[in-house]
């Protein structure tokens, strides 16, 4: 199965499965690999990486909710030169893409770190992480630094609040693709501080409000395509995002708690899955097996 997830033209970004993980959520593609079959994934996306350094947010950094967890973290990292070194030669041997999530603090920041990341060659996409409250023009100009430096396929992922209103700048400007959306920002005590701690949300409720706007954006927008991110906790999830118009997926706080989910999300939409038949028994179906796996695993073992 190929799915092609940005604007056709020559570097095209095309991938196996439509499932990936969200920015944020995945580290740099090297945390996971003793617990799932990445290759099994369509692409890797990074941690949110900022042209220079980004030191960690103080005080309360997670606050647990009925529904969900907030998260503030200040999105820390090295800064993309340290972070290309230590990981280029992982990326390169990687089984799978890798788009290198941007964080668009800055203009001009914008447009030296995407012709550093243009120069490398175990980078095959990059997504641009814009920041909330951005302006329609403040979007466009931020995309346009993007893409004139660079010819692989720029994603832009949208604030959720702002998408509608940006969407068509972001387009204006080159984007190959709309990533939909940044999870959402809240306010939430945390009960040991007794501090407001303003963060993002992460939970299944959040797929409930950007699954009506990647719908309506899908509706609306024909010529670019729309990866649908937020409250991805099962196939049927990801599925629903799908049949809302997406193109694709990434899939984020669902791998924390549970890392295969993430690998059986992208197996079940990568046609990876064995059909289970009607009425069968829990015992009967093997989650997350593909047929060679099933083959292999009711083989009986020889005994010399």
């Amino acid at each position: 199965m190929a799915i092609e997830i940005t604007r056709p033209g020559k570097n095209s970004l095309i991938l196996e499965s439509p499932v990936m993980p969200a920015a944020g959520t995945f580290s740099y593609g090297e945390v996971y690999r003793d617990f799932i079959n990445i290759e099994k994934l369509g692409a890797i996306v990074t941690h949110p990486i900022s042209y220079e350094p980004r030191t960690p947010a103080n005080g309360t950094r997670v606050v647990s909710l009925d529904s969900g967890v907030l998260i503030h973290t200040g999105l820390p990292n090295p800064g993309i030169n340290k972070v290309l070194r230590q990981y280029r030669n992982l990326w390169s041997m990687l089984p799978l893409p890798v788009i290198v999530h941007l964080i668009a603090d800055r203009e001009d920041y914008v447009r030296k770190a995407t012709a550093r990341l243009d120069e490398e060659d175990s980078v095959d996409a990059i997504e641009l992480g814009l920041y909330d409250d951005i302006t329609y023009r403040e979007a466009e100009q931020m995309v346009s630094a993007a893409v004139s430096k660079t010819e692989k396929p720029v994603l832009v992922r949208l604030p959720l609040q702002d998408a509608y209103e940006i969407a068509d700048a972001v387009m204006n400007a080159g984007a190959s693709t709309l990533v939909i959306s940044a999870p959402p920002r809240g306010t939430a005590r945390d009960p040991k501080s007794g501090q407001l701690i303003t963060g993002r949300i992460y939970g299944p409720l959040v797929k409930t409000m950007v699954l009506q706007v990647v719908e309506r954006l899908a509706n609306r927008i024909k010529d670019v395509p729309i990866v649908g991110a937020g409250g991805i906790h099962n196939q049927q999830d990801a599925r629903d995002y799908i049949e809302a118009g997406a193109v694709a997926v990434q899939v984020d706080s669902v791998t924390w708690i549970s890392p295969q989910e993430l690998e059986f999300i992208s197996r079940d939409l990568g046609g990876w899955i064995v059909t289970r038949q009607s009425g069968a028994l829990p015992d009967e179906w093997h989650h997350g097996m593909g047929d060679t796996e099933k083959q292999k695993k009711d083989k009986p073992t020889s005994v010399t």
